[in-house]
């Protein structure tokens, strides 16, 4: 197969913003938001600087999974308003210079969806997984007149879509091979939805659970020859257009055809480690099967970068110039930067970080003030997925300003998508776009850095001086990054890059000095700093 068409240019300066749609701004006063609402506040978008949006899913569904069960992926759910309102928002967003990519849910339809309704009367349609007879371990009964069962995924309200096996069994007549007539129909469905939304001005989409379409695919080899054959479609058909896996381990999904993944929480042996290394974002969530973790952006200072960096240097490696790895605040599935015992200080260490290192930074909606994740919430369309497992609390409504609704709904607040944050000191839009000092303001400061200089680029090399606390690189040669997440002081000798250091013009500091000579970078408690090499004629060294 043909090697794929080069990346949009425009993905390697993107910065992404995550948008729970439920929760971010409800324009009709039902506690719940919509796309109108997302469309009163593009400007906070423009202001902080982000360029690319993607929203969780807004097809019509039954929400017994917030949207993830799809009843229609070519209708948007009444809930949000009309198919012309999205395409009213990717027009309002394009206006002022941000794409907009869809949540694409690639492996499993609700049981409402026609396609499921039809399959469950008729034993000739494998647009499903079914074992005809019985119902085997992990499978469910037919709600229909065909005999048997299905497979789910993850609820049993998601009936898992029929992508064939990669490798086929007697004894399990259901695994069909991946170019059977049912695979072969999904895959083409698969271009038909992301055409149709193509057509309406969509940018892309971010691909759910993209690894899982290939059933028993050890290698995923399989799944990666779907997506490289969706790729090479998108390439001909749409070629400014992107599309962003939830697949958490690049060095596969990148040359599979995607064109950027995320490191996340869980993905290829080494990068879902490094995520938890670096910000587990796991208190009040975390699956009792991960193994309790040192975190490096808690101020314990206990961990290291090392399992990250160590990560995103083989990913580099085995991705070349085939694509990009993202790198998230949190998002819906996952604790906020500022959960359990991690507070508002040690967020702009974090996002010092997340913005100035050679990944692609994706903000989810809040995490720029600050929002804490929710303990205790009840299960709102199944956001329960175990007993230490609840995502309800990264998905509360946004903080717009002080007033009783934070700005997010004028309806009573007993009809919010879900509470509120209670807290007093809760942080808002309004009073940080008010405080120079604020996170939302240093947010933007760092957005506009790295927009304004190649050298903070994905594609810009990074020099890492010295990889502990605090941490202390180089990007593009020209900047000079020092993070101290730890709460206490701490300090490093710079020895031999001494000369480096020296005449270093402040950009974008906090607790954070280096001495004249370049000899020492100290940093007191969540410092963090951005810092101008001096030119050649200007270092005494250089």
């Amino acid at each position: 197969m043909t090697a794929f068409r080069p990346a949009p240019a425009w993905l390697s300066d993107a910065v992404f913003y995550q948008i729970y749609p439920q929760s971010f701004a409800d324009s009709d006063g039902d506690g719940i938001g919509d796309l109108a609402g997302i469309a009163d506040h593009l400007d906070h978008l423009a202001w902080l600087g982000v360029d690319t949006v993607w929203l969780n899913p807004c097809f019509a569904s039954p929400f017994r999974d917030a949207g993830y069960d799809v009843a229609d992926y070519l209708t948007v759910a009444p809930r949000y308003g009309t198919d012309d309102d999205l395409s009213k928002l990717v027009d309002l967003a394009g206006r002022r210079g941000i794409r907009v990519l869809l949540d694409l849910v690639a492996g499993h339809t609700s049981d409402e969806h026609p396609w499921f309704r039809a399959a469950a009367d008729d034993p000739a349609d494998h647009r499903y997984i079914w074992a005809s007879h019985g119902v085997p371990d992990g499978f469910v009964a037919s709600p229909g007149t065909r005999p048997g069962g299905f497979l789910p995924n993850f609820f049993a309200s998601q009936p898992a879509l029929n992508f064939g096996y990669a490798r086929e069994s007697p004894a399990e007549p259901w695994r069909q091979p991946v170019d059977a007539e049912g695979p072969r129909a999904n895959r083409e469905a698969l271009r038909t939805v992301m055409d149709h939304w193509l057509r309406r001005g969509v940018a892309g989409f971010r691909v759910d659970m993209a690894a899982s379409l290939v059933k028993d695919d050890p290698d995923k080899r399989e799944t990666s020859a779907l997506w490289a054959g969706l790729r090479h479609w998108l390439d001909g058909a749409h070629p400014q257009a992107v599309l962003l896996s939830e697949w958490g381990d690049p060095a596969v999904s990148v040359p599979a055809g995607f064109h950027a993944d995320f490191f996340l929480q869980f993905g290829g042996p080494a990068n879902g480690l490094a995520m938890r290394s670096l910000w587990n974002n796991g208190a009040g969530t975390r699956d009792t099967a991960w193994d309790p973790l040192d975190c490096f952006f808690d101020a314990s200072g206990a961990g290291s970068p090392r399992p990250f960096v160590e990560a995103w240097r083989a990913a580099r490696a085995a991705i070349g110039d085939g694509g990009f790895i993202a790198l998230p605040t949190s998002n819906h599935d996952f604790s906020r930067l500022n959960c359990g015992p991690r507070t508002a200080d040690q967020l702009p260490a974090a996002f010092t970080f997340q913005l100035t290192w050679p990944t692609l930074p994706a903000i989810y909606y809040g995490d720029e003030i600050g929002m804490r994740y929710m303990p205790g919430l009840p299960d709102r369309e199944g956001s329960v997925l175990g007993p230490h497992y609840n995502r309800a609390g990264s998905r509360t409504p946004m903080q717009w300003d002080d007033s009783p609704g934070a700005g997010f709904s004028t309806a009573p607040e007993d009809r919010f998508y879900l509470p509120l944050d209670p807290a007093p000191d809760r942080p808002s839009v309004a009073a940080q776009r008010a405080d120079e000092a604020s996170l939302l303001h240093l947010v933007r400061r760092l957005v506009a850095l790295r927009t304004a200089n190649p050298a903070f680029g994905h594609d810009s090399p990074v020099d890492v001086l010295h990889e502990g606390y605090p941490f202390v690189y180089v990007r593009g040669d020209r900047f000079l990054v020092v993070v101290n997440p730890a709460r206490t002081p701490t300090s490093w000798s710079a020895g031999g890059t001494a000369g480096l250091l020296g005449g270093v013009r402040e950009v974008e500091v906090s607790g954070v000095r280096i001495a004249a000579d370049g000899a020492a970078v100290e940093a007191s408690g969540f410092g963090h700093g951005v810092f101008e090499l001096a030119g050649p004629d200007e270092g005494a060294d250089r």
